[in-house]
């Protein structure tokens, strides 16, 4: 089994959001550093670190892409009782 690698993955700036079929790209300025897993962590994982500012305008953006995306959709699946 080969060890996963994990990072400290730390957003510095939201620059802009867009779709493409069916997939939300973000562009983001980030800082990433190899992560050593601590002893307590059931698995090792990254992490994702952002402020409070930069957290809310991204759940915007992301509310903002999937409006976008939902007003392509037939109507019939819009609803959510396809």
């Amino acid at each position: 089994m080969v060890p996963m690698k994990t990072y400290a993955i730390e957003i510095q700036r939201l620059k802009s959001a867009r779709h493409d079929k069916g997939l939300i790209e973000l562009g983001v300025d980030v800082l990433v550093a190899p992560r050593q897993a601590r002893d307590e962590e059931a698995a090792p994982s990254s992490r994702l670190s952002l402020p409070v500012e930069h957290a809310r305008t991204l759940v915007l953006l992301l509310k903002q892409q999937l409006a976008e995306l939902d007003k392509l959709q037939p109507r019939s699946r819009r609803s959510g009782r396809a």
